[in-house]
């Protein structure tokens, strides 16, 4: 796709907004424009007397539409927000125009749907008005406003009042046994790099140390723990065992909010595993079906069929590790309707304590993409439906949405959404995505954010993110541990500096 921006625009937004619908698109100037090449032409104008004006044009495939808008400046919104909605509102009709599609979500691009919702709700209005506000201003269907609004109390209601010297702590094990045809992750599967699985929990037992002694000695209160991947039950029990009693060495476990290990992929789980976890403290686990349908499951590369997946439950739950969370894939490739509500309504009766049902997201670097298949969709065929009836089915049981995220080119434009029985909700999850506290991160492919949620000054909370070297052999030489070293003198002039210590 090709874009031509006059005026002070983010050309960034523009690209998010079109690719809403024309998803997958590029937006290299290099590649030559042919008959099927979209052009979008986007001319903003501003001042503080007439406020802004918008004109946005597209050509696609012989069609030519064009739409101007003009918005004053409001009291309401503060000038950068009232431009951004005047962008997203000429941009959105006028791709409307040509392709005849709304997006449920209207303009709201970004990874937080959530996000206005909260700033409204920050403001003091009502359930009722966010939702009109959404709905008037954003152009988001009255059902996802909604959901929005419900996540951001939700949201609230868990945050409370963040802490400046909280903090949480991701473990990194990006390891798989088979790598899935959808996935991107930094995730590992050949014998070779397996085979480094020892020295690299050396090392991280090495970097957790110095982490850990950092947060002790700045003062810190450690919420929550996540050890994420990959797949860390790709851990054997005795691996298990080095990891996790290092980390009950190193901090009281029993202490926390939550300690979650992501065991993911039902392949993995064993009952000495999760004995092992279980003795450690965890006390959150997922079990990862994607889907109960075996021919979906083969498709997309699962090492796992759906005996197995309920041979992997059973496990989980007779561990007496007390919070289980399962995830679900809308919109698979060889998935539909009929195949997809059958698995929910599996997942549903054995009554996990968290749902989380994801959206399919093309990765750039998935095999799926790789192999050239066409899995683009701007409508998303049945995944619309998929997604309605697992948020209706969800509140039918009980649970409630109190996690939402999206990614760039998920099937439709779709969310992900986490759903939990009251009282089990995934509080990592919601401090990592909201960022109200800082999150230190130890091993390959992990990044840590320093968050100050409440500045002295009064300004908005300020972030620092630093990244650890991203593939394992990288983070075993020398230079990882100097990164390391780095990366803990940095967290420790931040608080410091901001004064977040007294």
């Amino acid at each position: 796709m090709r874009l031509y921006i006059e005026g002070p625009v983010n050309k960034y937004y523009i690209q998010t907004l079109c690719m809403i619908f024309f998803p997958g698109s590029r937006f290299s100037e290099d590649e030559p424009v042919t008959e099927n090449t979209p052009e979008m032409w986007v001319n903003l104008t501003k001042s503080p007397e007439t406020g802004i004006d918008v004109t946005a044009r597209l050509s696609y495939r012989g069609q030519i539409a064009e739409v101007t808008r003009h918005y004053d400046y409001d009291e309401g919104y503060t000038r950068e927000r009232r431009e951004k909605i005047a962008l997203g509102d000429a941009v959105t009709s006028v791709c409307e125009q040509v392709m005849g599609y709304r997006s449920s979500w209207g303009m709201l691009t970004g990874v937080r749907p959530s996000k206005v919702a909260t700033e409204l709700l920050q403001k003091g209005m009502s359930k009722t008005r966010i939702r009109k506000e959404l709905t008037k201003d954003y152009f988001v269907i009255p059902k996802k406003a909604a959901l929005a609004t419900d996540v951001a109390i939700n949201e609230a209601r868990l945050i409370g009042t963040p802490g400046r010297k909280d903090c949480s702590v991701y473990i990194s094990i990006p390891f798989c046994p088979t790598r899935c045809a959808y996935c991107s992750f930094v995730s590992y599967t050949s014998k070779r790099l397996l085979s480094l699985i020892p020295e690299y929990l050396k090392r991280l037992v090495h970097d957790l140390e110095e982490t850990f002694e950092t947060i002790d000695r700045l003062g810190l209160r450690l919420r929550t723990i996540y050890v994420g991947g990959g797949t860390p039950t790709i851990l054997e029990p005795d691996q298990l065992a080095i990891l996790l009693g290092a980390v009950e060495r190193m901090t009281d476990v029993r202490a926390l909010e939550e300690y979650t290990l992501e065991s993911g992929r039902p392949d993995t789980i064993t009952a000495e595993k999760l004995a092992v976890a279980r003795e450690f403290g965890v006390g959150r686990i997922s079990v990862n079906p994607q889907t109960l349908c075996d021919d979906v499951l083969r498709h997309i590369g699962r090492a796992h069929n759906t005996e197995m997946f309920y041979k992997a439950y059973e496990i989980a739950r007779a561990s007496g590790i007390p919070v289980i969370n399962t995830d679900l894939i809308a919109g698979l490739p060889g998935d539909n309707f009929k195949t997809f509500s059958a698995s929910f309504d599996g997942i549903m009766a054995l009554r996990p304590e968290n749902v989380t049902v994801h959206t399919f997201c093309v990765k750039k670097s998935a095999e799926l993409r790789q192999a050239g298949a066409d899995i683009y969709s701007m409508r998303g065929g049945d995944t619309g439906k998929c997604v309605d009836y697992s948020q209706i089915q969800c509140a039918h049981e009980g649970y409630i949405p109190y996690y939402m995220y999206r990614q760039k080119n998920t099937v439709g434009n779709f969310e992900n959404v986490g759903f939990a029985l009251p009282g089990y909700e995934g509080l990592y999850n919601i401090y990592m995505m909201e960022e109200v506290h800082s999150i230190f991160a130890a091993g390959a492919g992990a990044v840590t954010k320093l968050v100050d949620y409440a500045p002295v000054d009064g300004s908005p909370r300020f972030i620092d993110r630093m990244f650890n070297p991203k593939y394992p052999f990288e983070y075993l030489d020398e230079a990882g541990e100097i990164t390391n070293r780095q990366r803990l003198a940095r967290a420790e002039a931040f608080y410091r500096e901001r004064n977040m210590l007294d």
